[in-house]
């Protein structure tokens, strides 16, 4: 039986995290800096500390208690990768010199781990909105017009999926369900599909997607590091969590996986590529989700788990390009691994891990994802996934890789990057690695025991020929994969183009309904002043006026006309005693 205690304060990973944040956001530098390393490093101690079936809980009304910390298998694997990624992101922003920015990657991480280990549906939908709240100033401290832009969006989308989500949640806590638990219906209810949509924006899944590509490219270079690794991992745990053996989830992730890497085909942009390869890397997850066998939440977990290292270390990387050479996009890079070789060799290491390749995380994990296809009889789906698997070969391995750094020189001038981006980097390349050379260390953190080797000769020959393959492709394609500077379109074009044009047909149609309101009223105006000026002679002229065979007076008169005031001072008096008398009656 789980160990219940009752504790205003515990060793909660996400609250040291939090508390962090609060003192860097006045600390003056060198303490700040402390401070982001000390606190992760505190936050990865508290949740190895932490005991598989330990709740916490305080109280709450009629009897409910609130469970902020509710510790298994699966929320600790969760808590733990997102205290590394704190760890490695904070390093990559110790030369920052923005109190905010730092404080708010700190509340976003804290606010992260809080959803994870959240017990009950009130402290997931706070933590769960603290996300938004917290992120979207990591897309505002660039300070340009296209994140402000960008981040008035992000915030909207999110406050939307925040509140479907709530709508859920009040259902479900109105039916008599606190906690937070798996909602496997016979016939899904209103919260279950309220619900599963606002988790899905969060998911990034096609159409309810374009936020991530959106935002992510416009954050700060530090900022994009921690957003491409929270808030689509904590809905990824919430489908687990919540949505385990749906259906619906294996087909949604297979089109995520597919979709993803057909855009990042596409895209010049270096973060947005990356950013799209984010929707297709989390397809991959959410169809482990939804086959729901042990193999598959495993597969989907230690998918998430890898996918938080080398997606950040690519983000790293492509941050310290766009740093050094003030470039975004590929055509204009090329060359640059002479000019930045760690930065090309830590990048490359990413890219080979996000492709599978052996002794990379990447290979470990994905290939539980597979084989959960292939156990459950999915030849199908199984076939999909290992088409976005070449996609991403050719994608990130390929594509990106060569024409960022091995492609034809441009001449670009290339200034120092801070030192302390390089340490992130090593760190990231290094767990990469360690991951995929000793995959137990992957596997003690998943949420079932693992009954899988995956370096048998065939599962590495076959990896190896997949790899061959996609080369052979690219190398032939190369001509062709040469990106252009132009705009993909995506599917927020179909309702960004009609709502514009909504929105700016309303506004001309109540602007054109003020006018003509505006034209009559002046019309009206002038013919009713003569009215005001001299209301007798308007009466008379009218035929209103009783003795209308005398002469119309000129100008009102008021000694003629007016009331003697003994008259209104009377009816005051008679107003107040009858108001006075229906009071005291």
């Amino acid at each position: 039986m789980a160990e219940v205690r009752t504790a205003m304060i515990e060793f909660h990973p996400g609250l040291i995290l939090i508390l962090g944040g609060l003192l860097v956001s006045f600390l003056p530098n060198r303490p700040r800096q402390v401070v982001m390393v000390v606190a992760p490093l505190l936050a990865i101690a508290a949740a190895l500390s932490i005991e598989s079936g330990m709740m916490r809980t305080l109280p709450f009304i009629n009897g409910m208690e609130l469970v902020w910390l509710k510790a298994d298998a699966l929320s600790l694997g969760f808590a733990f990768i997102f205290s590394v990624m704190a760890l490695l992101g904070n390093v990559y922003s110790l030369h920052i010199n923005h109190a905010g920015e730092s404080a708010a990657a700190m509340f976003y991480a804290g606010g992260s781990i809080g959803a994870v280990l959240a017990g009950d549906w009130l402290t997931l939908i706070f933590f769960w909105e603290s996300l938004a709240i917290s992120s979207v100033f990591l897309i505002w401290n660039k300070k340009d017009a296209r994140a402000i832009a960008a981040g008035f969006r992000y915030i909207l989308v999110h406050m939307m999926g925040g509140n479907l989500l709530l709508a859920g949640i009040f259902l479900k806590i109105s039916g008599g369900s606190f906690t937070v638990a798996a909602l496997t219906t016979a016939v899904p209810d209103t919260a279950y599909w309220l619900i599963l949509l606002g988790v899905s924006i969060n998911a990034a899944i096609p159409p309810l997607h374009a936020w991530l590509t959106d935002a992510y490219p416009e954050a700060t270079i530090t900022g994009s590091v921690f957003m491409c690794s929270y808030t689509s991992k904590v809905a990824v745990y919430a489908l687990i969590r919540l949505f385990p053996g749906s259906q619906l989830l294996i087909w949604v992730g297979v089109i995520m996986a597919i979709y993803g890497v057909i855009f990042a085909v596409l895209e010049n942009d270096i973060r947005r590529l990356l950013s799209y390869h984010i929707i297709s890397q989390v397809g991959f997850m959410v169809a482990g989700a939804g086959i729901g066998t042990e193999m598959a939440i495993n597969g989907a977990v230690a998918l998430a788990f890898s996918n938080i290292i080398y997606k950040s270390l690519l983000f790293m990387g492509a941050g310290a390009v766009i740093d050094a050479t003030g470039r975004r996009k590929l055509t204009q890079l090329g060359g640059l691994y002479r000019k930045m070789p760690l930065v090309a060799m830590f990048f490359g290491i990413g890219a080979f891990s996000i492709s599978g390749v052996p002794f990379t995380a990447g290979f470990v994990s994905k290939a539980l994802e597979l084989n959960a296809a292939a156990a459950n009889g999915m030849p199908t789906v199984e076939l999909l996934l290992y088409l976005a698997g070449i996609g991403t070969f050719l994608s990130i391995a390929f594509k990106l890789n060569y024409l960022m750094f091995y492609g034809p020189d441009n001449g670009i001038e290339v200034k120092e990057i801070p030192k302390n981006m390089y340490v992130a980097m090593a760190g990231g390349a290094f767990l990469c690695i360690l991951y995929g050379v000793l995959p137990n260390l992957l596997y003690s953190r998943l949420p079932f025991a693992v009954d899988y080797a995956p370096y048998t000769l065939d599962h590495v020959i076959s990896t190896l020929q997949l790899m061959l393959g996609a080369f052979v492709v690219f190398w032939v394609l190369l001509p062709k994969l040469h990106t252009h500077d132009v705009i993909s379109i995506d599917t927020d074009w179909f309702y960004r183009k009609p709502f514009a044009v909504f929105v700016d047909a309303t506004v001309k149609l109540v602007c054109a309904i003020r006018d003509w309101f505006g034209e009559r009223g002046w019309d009206t105006l002038h013919k009713m002043t003569p009215l005001f000026a001299n209301p007798l002679k308007w009466a008379y002229q009218h035929g209103v006026e009783p003795e209308a065979q005398s002469p119309a007076p000129a100008v009102y008169q008021e000694d003629k006309y007016r009331f003697p005031v003994g008259l209104t001072v009377l009816l005051t008096v008679v107003m107040f005693v009858v108001t006075a008398a229906y009071i005291w009656v």
